[in-house]
This record gives structure tokens, C-alpha cells and sequence, in this order.
């Protein structure tokens, strides 16, 4: 037996207690438990009920009181069926199987034939029954509600302020020159706006107003202000469009549509045995959106690349590039020591053929430029962008990498090493130039340089 402390005093409450006490069971009953280690519940000393024992009070139960309370009891086990746990015990007979369309039926029935509860007030239509509320019906015209009124303003504590008067309210005076304050009052609207833009106060103007004043800014020589149209536009003494004054209404900007992109029209064989013969006046290849090049030209094209000396830029931009083309490509890139720039976005390399072509530029060390995105996988995954920045740590001539890293790590780390490897290529193209110069002199010729004499007690 367990010390226990049980509000309540029927004996079936009690004996459930110690059912659930035995079964191991988590039980939610109306029964509060306390501890009995010498307390009282509702000023009654609770001592007497701690050698009671379980057995002696089941005994003492007839049936019907045992099934009553087994019925109290809830097991909380999923497997026993919800009618077995509910306290519940339907003893009607089964009619016979669920005939799911005869129950609805006999739902919709008993619906219908149950007759309505009776209307306290009788229904009468367009009147409201029940409490009315409290609102004002719509009138056109009228204002519903109270009517706000501003609030007075506040009154001077010293009155109406005089010529000579003692008031607490003061004017500031600003004091100008009789030349600016002749100027300012002559100034004409438009001069002012114009004013207003030169000084910066562009929340005084609209946005006509203030893309009008830039046109007359080159008369005052105002040219690192404007774009080149305005400039233009005011060389030309264009006038002002109409309504740009303070009560000027701006209006949007029409859209000015671009012209369509035309074709790429690089003949590829062409271009092919160009880069094949290694000619010195091809700098620069496009073969962007040029779908249609077979897969025996690509191979040609990425082999001669390999053994050309000539080009710079080669861009390959939606020309359905894959991972098969990646071998001739690799090999390409290991060997070849003039290219700087290299475009193979938007087509169809995985992430790992991206990891290979990033591999080849290591062993060069020559490519400046490399721009991967919009691949076959937008997103590269945690571990090829962690194998991607450790190559591109390891690579001291990459200066810009077209590629999108979702994780923070992988392009704070690749941003900060590409910042690393501009200034190195700024300190080594200022020291090229340094080693022609003096500290601020340029080094003269022979002939003009002077030759200095010292004593001989020097």
C-alpha cells in the first residue's frame, strides 16, 4: 500500500485510485492525489487512510460496483477500440451491417419530418428581431456620426504681438545682402526651382521639376550633374515642358522598348579553322545561343583550343554544352596559356563536371575570368560548394567566378579571396609602373641628367 491522499469520499472513486495505481496506467480521473506525510485536506486529519489495503477494499465490492468502476477507468491504450474505452455500454442488439446511403437517408429524414422550435417573435419581413442596434442608416449627402471639429489654435500667452510689443512669439529675421535679397525677389518661378536643385533641396520639387532644372545646369557648368542627353538638350536651348512649375504634376516616364537582340551569325566552321591556324587577329570568340553545333565541331573546337595562343575571350553562352564535352574541355584548359576569359553559362553541366572544369584551372593558373551559372542544378548542394571554394582558394589568378553560392561560408570565403587576388593584381601592375618613375619623378634621359659634385673634404 502507498500513503495516499484522495478528495472525495464514495468508495468506488477510492478504489479506483488503487486500480490505477496497480495497472500501470496513465489515468485522468476527478480525483486529486496529494501526499500524506502528516497534512490535512480541508481541515481533516487524512492519517487514517494510510494502511488501507487494496485487496480488502475489492473484496468488499459486489459486481455491479466492480463494473462500474472498470467502466471509470480510461486504459489510454490505442489498440483497444474507442468503445471499449469509454465509459458508455450500448446495450442495444446490431440491426445488422453499415448500409452507409440507408443511414444518410434516414439522417435527411428525421431532419425533415423534426419539427421546428417555435419563434418567440413571429417572423415578419423587413423588420429586425431581437435587440436593434444603435446605428444611423446611410443617407446620400449626409454625414453619419459626430462631426469632427479641429481643435482651436493655441492662443499667445503674451497676446497679439505689436510693432514694439513684448509678445512671446518673435519672427526671425534673416538679414541678406541688398544684391541677393534684389535677386530673390525678382527671381521668377522657375529660376527658383532651378535654385532649389543646384542647393539639393530635391523633396521641395517634383520629378519634372527637377529633371528640368538639370537641363539649364551646363549654363552654370553643372556637367558632372547630367547625363549626356541633358546635356545635349541644353546645348540646344531646349525649352521646359509644359507644367514643371510648383504646381506641376509629374507623370510616368514612358517605356522605351528595347530592340530584340539580332542572331548570332559566327559562322562556326569558319571560326573553327581560324582557331585551329592559330590566328594572331582572333582575340575574342562568341558562339553564344548558337544551338545547332554538332557534338564531331565541338570536339574539334575544344581540341584546337588547346594548342592556340592567340585568343582571349571565348564565351559558349546556351549552346547545349553537357558533361559529355567535358574531357576535350579539361584538356583544353590544362594546356592552354593565353585564355582570360571563359562564358559557358546557361547550359547542361552538372555540379560535379562544374567541380572538374574549376580543377583544370589550377594547373594554368592564366584564366581571369570564369562565369558558370544557370546550370543544370540551380542549387549546387553543400558539398560541391565547399569543394568549389577550396579550388578556388587554391588559385591565385581567378579574379571574378560567375557562379551563385547559397551558403554563407562558401561565399564569404570566395569573395574574400578574389578581393585577395585583385590586390595583389593592383600591387603588381603599380609596381610595373613604379619601376620606371623615381619617387614622384619620372627617371630622365642621359642627357639630362644631372651630375652632382662634392668637395673633397666631403
Amino acid at each position: 500500500s502507498v500513503p495516499l491522499v484522495v478528495r472525495g469520499s464514495t468508495r468506488v472513486s477510492v478504489l479506483c485510485l488503487f486500480v490505477c495505481y496497480y495497472c500501470y496506467s496513465y489515468v485522468f480521473i476527478h480525483i486529486y492525489i496529494l501526499d500524506m506525510a502528516g497534512t490535512k485536506l480541508f481541515g481533516k486529519d487524512l492519517s487514517q487512510y494510510e494502511e488501507l489495503d487494496i485487496d480488502d477494499l475489492l473484496d468488499q465490492l459486489s459486481p455491479e460496483e466492480l463494473e462500474l468502476l472498470a467502466g471509470d477507468v480510461d486504459p489510454d491504450d490505442s489498440l483497444i477500440p474507442p468503445s471499449e474505452r469509454n465509459s458508455y455500454r450500448c446495450t442495444k442488439e446490431a440491426t445488422g451491417p453499415l448500409d452507409r446511403k440507408r443511414l444518410i437517408d434516414h439522417i435527411n429524414t428525421v431532419s425533415i419530418n423534426e419539427p421546428d422550435k417555435p419563434d418567440f417573435v413571429p417572423y415578419i419581413a423587413g423588420t429586425v428581431r431581437g435587440k436593434k442596434p444603435d446605428f444611423v442608416p446611410y443617407i446620400a449627402g449626409t454625414v453619419r456620426g459626430k462631426k469632427w471639429v479641429p481643435p482651436p489654435p493655441p492662443e499667445p500667452q503674451g497676446g497679439d504681438e505689436d510693432d514694439e510689443g513684448d509678445g512671446t512669439r518673435t519672427e526671425v529675421e534673416v538679414d541678406l545682402d541688398e544684391e541677393l535679397a534684389s535677386v530673390l525677389n525678382t527671381a521668377s518661378e522657375d529660376e527658383i526651382v532651378d535654385l532649389a536643385a543646384i542647393l539639393g533641396f530635391h523633396s521641395m520639387m517634383n520629378q519634372d521639376q527637377y529633371h528640368a532644372s538639370l537641363l539649364n545646369k551646363a549654363i552654370l557648368g553643372f556637367h558632372s550633374m547630367m547625363n549626356q542627353d541633358q546635356y545635349h538638350a541644353s546645348l540646344l536651348n531646349k525649352g521646359k515642358p509644359l507644367g514643371v512649375g510648383w504646381g506641376g504634376i509629374t507623370k510616368a516616364t514612358k517605356f522605351k522598348a528595347l530592340p530584340v537582340e539580332p542572331p548570332n551569325d559566327t559562322n562556326v566552321d569558319e571560326a573553327i579553322n581560324k582557331l585551329t591556324n592559330d590566328d594572331p587577329m582572333m582575340k575574342e570568340l562568341n558562339f553564344n545561343n548558337i544551338r545547332n553545333i554538332s557534338d564531331e565541331k565541338f570536339s574539334t573546337l575544344l581540341q584546337s583550343l588547346s594548342e592556340n595562343r592567340h585568343l582571349e575571350f571565348l564565351s559558349m553562352s546556351n549552346v547545349g554544352l553537357c558533361d559529355r564535352h567535358l574531357p576535350d574541355l579539361t584538356h583544353s584548359l590544362t594546356n592552354n596559356t593565353t585564355l582570360k576569359t571563359l562564358n559557358l553559362e546557361t547550359n547542361n553541366i552538372s555540379p560535379s563536371g562544374i567541380v572538374t572544369i574549376m580543377e583544370a584551372l589550377v594547373k594554368t593558373h592564366t584564366l581571369e575570368e570564369i562565369r558558370l551559372a544557370n546550370q543544370r542544378s540551380s542549387v549546387l548542394g553543400n558539398k560541391i560548394e565547399m569543394s568549389l571554394t577550396t579550388i578556388i582558394e587554391s588559385n591565385p589568378s581567378l579574379l571574378r567566378v560567375g557562379l551563385h553560392f547559397e551558403f554563407n561560408d562558401a561565399r564569404n570565403r570566395v569573395s574574400k579571396h578574389l578581393q585577395k587576388n585583385l590586390d595583389t593584381f593592383r600591387q603588381q601592375r603599380v609596381g610595373h609602373k613604379m619601376k620606371s618613375c623615381t619617387v614622384g619623378y619620372p627617371l630622365l634621359p642621359p642627357f639630362m641628367s644631372l651630375t652632382v659634385h662634392q668637395d673633397e673634404d666631403d
